[in-house]
C-alpha cells in the first residue's frame, strides 16, 4: 500500500511574506471601518442620500474629511493591489515575472494614490476660490 503522507513533490514558495499578508488583512479591516463612516457621512446624513456638488466642496473643507477620505482611498488601493499580487502568485510565475509584477503594482499604486490625493486637494481648493 502506498504511503499517502509522503510525496516527492516540492512546492515553490508563493513569495507572500507574513508582513504583506498582515498588511492586506489590516487594510481590509480598516476599509470596513472607513466604509461605514463614508456611508453614514455621505449617504445617511446628506439630504436625499446624496450631496450636491457644492455640498461636496463644502464638506471637503474639513481637514478631518480629507484625512479620512485619503486614508480610505489608500487602504482600498493597497488592499486591492495586494489581492491582485496574491492571485498572480497563485499561478506560480517565474522569479523574474514576480519582480516585474512587484515593480508594476508598486508603481501603479503610487501613481493611483498620488492622483487620488491630488483630486481630493483639488476639490477642497475649489471651496477657497473666490
Amino acid at each position: 500500500m502506498r504511503n499517502l503522507m509522503k510525496t516527492n513533490h516540492t512546492y515553490p514558495s508563493n513569495h507572500e511574506s507574513a508582513l504583506l499578508w498582515f498588511i492586506k488583512v489590516l487594510a481590509g479591516g480598516l476599509i470596513l471601518v472607513f466604509l461605514v463612516i463614508h456611508f453614514i457621512a455621505n449617504h445617511l446624513i446628506a439630504p436625499g442620500g446624496l450631496f450636491t456638488y457644492s455640498d461636496v466642496v463644502a464638506y471637503y473643507q474639513n481637514p478631518a474629511v480629507l484625512i479620512m477620505e485619503g486614508s480610505f482611498l489608500t487602504f482600498v488601493i493597497v488592499h486591492a493591489l495586494l489581492g491582485v499580487r496574491s492571485v498572480v502568485l497563485d499561478l506560480n510565475p517565474s522569479p523574474t515575472f514576480i519582480k516585474i509584477i512587484n515593480i508594476g503594482l508598486i508603481g501603479l499604486g503610487i501613481l493611483t494614490i498620488i492622483y487620488g490625493i491630488w483630486l481630493l486637494l483639488t476639490v477642497s481648493a475649489m471651496g477657497r476660490i473666490p
